[in-house]
């Protein structure tokens, strides 16, 4: 193995045909070889040459990768630089979107350096409606990943933006509250909750991911929480009441268990009522099953999910016993 720190980067570059027209699957093939010839310290360092002369789109994505494998403080700049498209490199138009593709992954791969100082520039990019919305998604995601409280005031601005043009990056803004767990979202969080829009509306799965992130971040007995929570229970959308089932599962009212129950015999889709089964054998014990055995109010399917649920844990426990 070469121990040579003083490396040529530029003739390495070259023998790889990074500054030549080869194809990007031969190029890549060499610059695997590398790792054969040289310690990680140096890899990094020829990795990182080459990050900032690249113009290929393929070549810069697969470098990512290798920085992201090693994750050396020292690349962590070549990739903000990427990111904010200052090495330099001018995409053609045919490879732009590609290179939207390289900037998401730069995104990523700076969220896995966990380094707090990059806040500022994922905050720089979250924050104009002029970027491709793939690159302000990712970051809103790496700035969850991060766990910073310093982005927190700004993600909630996004939530709070109903002039956004996209929800997405709404949806991304509020799973990264949840990675966060600040409790200062909980307010934009539950006024998400409180929005009448329907099963039909984009926004349906907005409120999806706003359960999500308060399941995540805790809410305790919080009151206006629990009943948002439990009027989500009316939504037109099956996924936005099972979401809340299991949201009110983890909470601390002592009003869950009934709530979640009201649900388990009034709800008209035969999905959520097998989550809310679900959720209150998790709260309490069999007796929940064993009654909606023996009722003759519940369905046929839901007697069959109780008794699967008694075969698949209290048959196991008792063989345990």
């Amino acid at each position: 193995m070469n121990k040579n720190t003083d490396l040529d980067l530029k003739l390495i570059a070259e023998d790889c045909g990074l500054f030549s027209k080869a194809d990007s699957n031969v190029i890549i093939s060499k610059i695997d070889d590398l790792s054969q010839q040289y310690s990680d310290f140096e890899l990094v360092s020829i990795y990182n040459y080459m990050l900032m002369n690249s113009a290929n789109p393929d070549v810069i994505m697969y470098l990512i990768r290798c920085t992201d494998m090693y994750r050396y403080p020292s690349s962590l700049e070549v990739l903000v630089d990427i990111l904010l498209l200052k090495n330099g490199i001018a995409p053609s138009e045919d490879i732009r979107e590609k290179y939207i593709n390289v900037r998401v992954m730069c995104a990523k791969a700076i969220a896995n350096q966990k380094n707090t100082d990059v806040v500022s520039s994922l905050l720089y990019c979250l924050n104009n409606k002029n970027e491709h919305y793939k690159v302000r998604l990712a970051c809103a995601d790496a700035l969850g990943r991060l766990g910073d409280r310093f982005a927190v005031a700004p993600l909630i601005d996004v939530v709070k933006d109903e002039d956004e043009k996209s929800v997405y990056l709404r949806e991304s803004a509020v799973s990264a509250l949840g990675l966060l767990g600040d409790t200062r979202a909980l307010d934009p969080l539950v006024s998400i909750l409180e929005s009448k829009q329907g099963i039909l509306n984009k926004f349906t799965f907005l409120k999806e991911r706003a359960i999500e992130a308060l399941t995540k971040m805790g809410f305790g007995d919080n009151e206006r929480v629990f009943r948002a929570l439990k009027n989500s229970l009316s939504d037109e959308s099956a996924q936005v009441r099972i979401n809340a089932i299991e949201a009110l599962m983890e909470c601390d009212n002592p009003k869950a268990f009934e709530t979640i129950k009201d649900c388990l015999i009034n709800d008209k889709d035969e999905e959520v009522k097998k989550n809310a089964l679900i959720a209150l054998y998790n709260m309490s014990d069999r007796g929940i099953l064993d009654e909606v055995i023996a009722s003759s109010e519940y369905s046929d399917k839901l007697k069959m999910e109780a008794v699967s649920i008694i075969d698949e844990y209290e048959n196991d426990d008792e063989d345990e016993d």
